[in-house]
């Protein structure tokens, strides 16, 4: 196993592919601890996780990336349980398109404020415990395929998670003085829960009918399908693991061939 005893924390981790990293790690021998905004989806994916936990123990927090200190609290919670962190995966992110005539301030600010700004602010609270602790450590951050080019409805999640990517590399040069690997994965399209609001949006702005954007875009995928959350957790745990000690400040694409870098 490849990570033993290793303390791993995610955002957004109740669902999709959060969730499916949680379980991959709990099989790689470490400590989770699944922190999402929402309480209920937590204590589902507790259940879940239990059935699957050999033997390693799990937490759930309530945070909210958005606000700092719940953040702080988020971080003083799981180093007062399991006594540090080791790992990170900024995985909480919102998602909305709209044309560019169309898009709202509100929805600029929703989606900057947690997935670039409380993406960033949450590496920064917990890199702040791993230089203290001393013993170095992993911080992943989710981008996206959309972060490596513009998408005429996509504008403002483009941008934000071309943020992501830019974070990273900045984020892990700064910090690998201190032995902490910062990278990240970039997916593609992922067959999520969220995708039936995804679908529907573009159905609205594209004119299609319900499910047709969803079957194009994996269709276009060069390996034929669109992904599923449990496609990511082998390079998260690469990531997270010895074996990415010598990788700094990189965005891996997960996305079957979609972007080529």
């Amino acid at each position: 196993m490849k990570l033993t005893d290793k303390v791993a924390v995610i955002t957004g981790g109740a669902r999709g592919i959060g969730l499916a990293i949680a379980k991959r790690y709990l099989e790689e021998g470490a400590k989770v601890v699944v922190a999402d905004i929402d309480a209920v989806a937590i204590e589902e994916a507790l259940a879940v996780l239990h059935q699957e936990a050999h033997g390693q123990e799990t937490l759930g927090v309530v945070l909210n990336v958005c606000q700092r200190t719940s953040i702080d609290a988020m971080v003083e919670k799981v180093v007062a349980h399991f006594g540090g962190i080791d790992i990170l995966v900024n995985n909480a992110a919102v998602f909305d398109l709209a044309p560019v005539l169309e898009v709202t301030e509100e929805s600029f600010d929703k989606q900057f404020a947690v997935n670039t700004k409380g993406l960033f602010f949450t590496l920064q609270a917990v890199a702040q415990w791993m230089v203290e602790q001393g013993r170095g450590g992993k911080i992943i951050n989710m981008a996206s395929q959309a972060g490596r080019r513009g998408e005429a409805l996509v504008s403002v999640y483009c941008a934000s998670k071309a943020a992501v990517i830019s974070l990273t590399q900045s984020s892990g040069l700064d910090l690998i003085k201190h032995a902490i690997n910062v990278n990240g994965i970039a997916p593609g399209v992922v067959d999520t829960p969220m995708w039936e609001a995804v679908d529907a949006l573009f159905a609205r702005y594209e004119n299609r009918p319900l499910g047709e954007k969803k079957r194009l875009v994996g269709e276009a995928v060069p390996f034929g399908r669109m992904g599923l959350p449990e496609d990511h957790t082998g390079a998260a745990v690469f990531l997270a693991s010895a074996d990415s000690d010598y990788v700094v400040a990189q965005t891996l694409n997960v996305d079957g061939g979609n972007w080529m870098s």
